[in-house]
């Protein structure tokens, strides 16, 4: 047999190997039960279901999939209007006021306001106030350059910390007490960080501490199975109809 295709059947049985690890690896977890904290919730990333970013369709698809919270992306145009746009807004783009005045349809679901910019949160509060919705706001994409502006201009509002976790020391303890007493500090009632830095240890430190533990954006099933195994204390997905079909089966077997 030549090399070229001895070196071939070898790869080839290597990555039949690996993908039988991986099928086994998912059936397990696919029928392990969890234990997700009482208030465990699930956020429907802005764009869930094959929707547009940053569109009332997504608020719409968020609800109607069964997720607790909806997430959008807050931003200020030029007329220092606050807009829904992850970049400099564009014309046409959805403004605070139409996502609010349209969950107003949607009875209890809260909505996770990701703050790109902090140029006028007392403006974000009064809309909420004026459309009854004050009490289903938070923030995230609260990195430590923007909490002073949060104190300042909206003391009351809730917010998570978002925070950059290395993943090589997600299970050090030492790592871990000083990023929860980064987020005791910041005023923050918890972490909203990347899914593939969490751990085990992570969350139950955290729980510990009285803090809370967000995650983002899970999309894949398979993502979904391994991070419900952590059970932290919310999951934000472009997917939640899935999420929510996973939750189910895996608490109420």
């Amino acid at each position: 047999m030549k090399k070229k295709t001895r070196v071939i059947l070898v790869a080839c049985a290597t990555a039949v190997i690996g993908s039988a690890a991986l099928l086994a690896g998912y059936t397990v977890l696919k029928h392990k039960n969890v234990a997700l904290p009482e208030e465990f919730t699930i956020t429907a990333h802005t764009g869930c279901e094959n929707s547009a970013d940053n569109s009332l369709e997504a608020i719409r698809l968020g609800y109607i999939s069964g997720a607790d919270i909806v997430e959008f992306d807050l931003n200020f145009n030029s007329e220092g209007i606050p807009v829904l746009s992850h970049d400099e807004p564009a014309a046409g783009v959805v403004t605070l006021e139409e996502a609010f005045r349209s969950l107003t349809e949607y009875e209890g679901l809260r909505i996770n306001i990701d703050v790109k910019k902090a140029d006028d949160l007392e403006a974000v509060v009064s809309l909420s106030e004026k459309y009854g919705l004050r009490d289903r706001i938070f923030y995230t994409g609260i990195e430590e350059a923007k909490v002073a502006a949060v104190q300042s201009q909206t003391p009351d509002v809730m917010y998570y910390l978002n925070a950059d976790v290395d993943k090589t020391k997600s299970t050090d303890r030492e790592y871990l007490l000083s990023l929860a007493e980064k987020v005791e500090s910041s005023g923050a009632v918890g972490i909203n960080m990347w899914y593939g830095a969490c751990s085990k240890e992570l969350v139950s430190l955290f729980r510990e501490r009285g803090l809370l533990v967000s995650i983002w954006t899970v999309n894949s099933e398979l993502s979904m199975l391994k991070m419900l195994e952590l059970a932290p204390d919310n999951i934000t997905t472009r997917n939640p109809s899935r999420l929510k079909e996973l939750v189910i089966n895996k608490t109420n077997k």
